[in-house]
């Protein structure tokens, strides 16, 4: 048996419990945009070969520009970020980890089952002398934000040991001004860098990891040859590269968030945070505000060890918000 957390998007556990919804499922259970990037065409001959490294380097290239990326700070591309998150831990020694949180549970799994001491902590201030530090910036799932200087300044007061701070930006499309990425290459810091959210193709499973060349071309090596089919790697380059798009769906998504505020508060749910791409709610009876929406076709986020909360994804279509609000009434 796994001991993966939960997550969102288990649509197959929750059409266990509920039952195959008439109108289909409408997943709001995890943060991916559902507005995608249209997928371009794809010819048979990247589906019948290897990829090729020319592939593999546009795809480099053109995060680097996106996310930009300076040209002496070494870039790893993944087949998604949790590839990373499991390797990372793996090439150091064992020791101590502090974990910002409550946040994305597979960090501290991770480091756990590599062998880590791992402690949650409520701020980088509670670290302490732990050998490794994990922030996610923004937070998931509640939105909180982390000075970029602030970050900085951590990453270098664990370089004088040989530590590490992983900054996992998962969320920062949206919130560009976070990211710690134009800073680098710098002295124990690594960031992770998600593509699926915000382009709302998850199912591509490639993410980034950009840190010193020492760091990436481990992970490199242990990620081996071919680890992200040619398929993938076309449709992200052509994203990764569509800049108006990025700049129209990012104020979209704003306007989206404001607009899903305004629905939930009306619903009586408290909005305690979140980022553009989903929010976090409140309510005192949760479980039965996720029930009702589960019997409605509606997934969303619940959190066992924190039963007052829910987390939304934003609706896509006016189909799609329009069938939120008969539900929520």
């Amino acid at each position: 048996m796994s001991d993966h957390p939960h997550h969102g998007g288990d649509l197959s556990g929750a059409e266990a419990k509920y039952g195959l919804p008439e109108a289909g499922w409408l997943d709001l259970s995890t943060g991916i945009n559902r507005i995608p990037y249209p997928v371009p065409d794809i010819g048979n001959e990247q589906w019948q070969r290897l990829p090729l490294a020319t592939e593999l380097n546009a795809v480099a290239e053109a995060a680097r520009a996106t996310y930009v990326v300076p040209k002496t700070a070494g870039l790893v591309v993944a087949p998604g970020t949790q590839a990373i998150i499991q390797w990372l831990p793996r090439l150091r020694k064992p020791g101590s980890v502090a974990i910002v949180g409550p946040t994305y549970a597979e960090h501290s799994q991770a480091w756990r089952r590599a062998g880590h001491s791992v402690l949650e902590v409520h701020s980088i201030e509670d670290a302490g002398t732990a050998d490794v530090v994990v922030v996610v910036n923004p937070n998931n799932p509640d939105g909180a934000e982390t000075d970029t200087k602030k970050l900085i300044d951590t990453a270098s007061r664990l370089a004088k040991r040989q530590g590490l701070l992983v900054v996992d930006e998962a969320f920062c499309d949206v919130s560009p001004g976070l990211s710690v990425i134009p800073q680098m290459p710098h002295p124990g810091l690594f960031v992770l860098r998600s593509f699926g959210k915000f382009f709302g193709l998850a199912g591509v499973r490639i993410g980034f990891g950009i840190g010193e060349d020492v760091v990436t071309s481990k992970l490199a090596d242990a990620l081996g040859p071919w680890a992200i089919g040619g398929p993938a790697l076309s449709i992200a380059a052509t994203a990764l590269g569509d800049h108006n798009w990025q700049e129209e769906t990012s104020a979209r998504l704003a306007e989206d968030a404001a607009r899903l505020d305004t629905l939930l508060a009306t619903a009586g749910l408290v909005i305690e945070g979140g980022t553009d791409l989903f929010r976090l709610v409140s309510h005192n009876d949760a479980a039965s505000v996720a029930d009702k929406l589960g019997h409605a076709g509606i997934l969303v986020r619940t959190f066992e060890d924190r039963p007052k909360l829910l987390r939304f994804g934003l609706p896509g279509s006016e189909e799609e918000w329009a069938r939120l609000s008969k539900a929520l009434k």
